[in-house]
């Protein structure tokens, strides 16, 4: 699903499963998750996994990827990348740095946002443009969690560039949803829904622009989304 959000230059691997082999992960990977849980491990092990597929797509090599300060990836020189995780759906995506200057990508189960979290995550606007929670079963769908997953993107692709933490309020997103094919009338009910988003940077860097422009979609329930800068980002809004 991830790759129907980005473009053809960046390379995307994903994966429904929640393991893979023994002997995946190279010996620098497995030390740094020697004393974790198996959920951590298996979340770190199926992410790299979706990596080195990503790096194959580029015509890269197999290599180790390892992480520094707030879990961020630490790619080949020339290379920039993300990877995401949540249950039942991993992945990854990398392009050449002569051609993105940063890209994020997240993934969500698309069901309700915790209690109290909603609050924590938006601002009042955007709670008032996605509207109250969408109850759990009924088919609706859950704009607040894809409010989150968005603002995830923005933060992957935000903090590679400026090495600054940017809070969830920090960001003031609004959503475009686009009409996909069975949902004209008469139509089948479609099985996804997909559409575009523009996140305001209430926090600003002059190494990216003060508005990020992403993706969304939900499919087989599972929430995606994906920001994407280019390095000629300047030119294009005429700066």
């Amino acid at each position: 699903m991830i790759e129907l959000l980005l473009p053809a230059d960046v390379s995307s691997a994903a994966t429904r499963a929640d393991t893979v082999p023994d002997g995946a992960l190279f010996p620098e990977e497995e030390a740094l998750i020697a004393k974790s849980v198996a959920k951590r491990r298996n979340d770190f092990a199926t992410a790299r996994a979706c990596a080195r597929r990503a790096m194959a797509g580029l015509g890269l090599p197999p290599v180790a990827v390892l992480h520094g300060h707030r879990g961020k990836p630490l790619w080949p020189e020339g290379i920039v990348g993300t990877l995401t995780h949540c249950v039942g759906y991993r992945a990854a995506a990398l392009a050449r740095a002569t051609d993105v200057l940063s890209l994020g990508i997240d993934a969500e189960p698309h069901a309700p946002l915790p209690t109290g979290v909603r609050e924590l995550v938006t601002l009042p606007a955007e709670r008032e443009r996605i509207g109250p929670p969408a109850p759990e079963g009924t088919g609706e769908i859950h704009w607040d969690r894809i409010l989150f997953s968005a603002k995830e993107s923005v933060f992957k692709t935000w903090y590679p560039v400026t090495g600054v933490e940017l809070d969830f309020t920090e960001a003031e997103l609004t959503f475009h949803r686009t009409d996909i094919p069975g949902s004209g009338d008469g139509a089948p009910a479609p099985t996804a829904a997909e559409g575009t988003f523009a996140a305001r940077l209430l926090l600003t860097d002059p190494a990216l622009p003060t508005t990020l422009h992403g993706r969304w979609r939900v499919e087989d329930g599972i929430v995606a989304t994906a920001v994407l800068v280019r390095p000629d980002w300047r030119e294009s809004e005429g700066m």
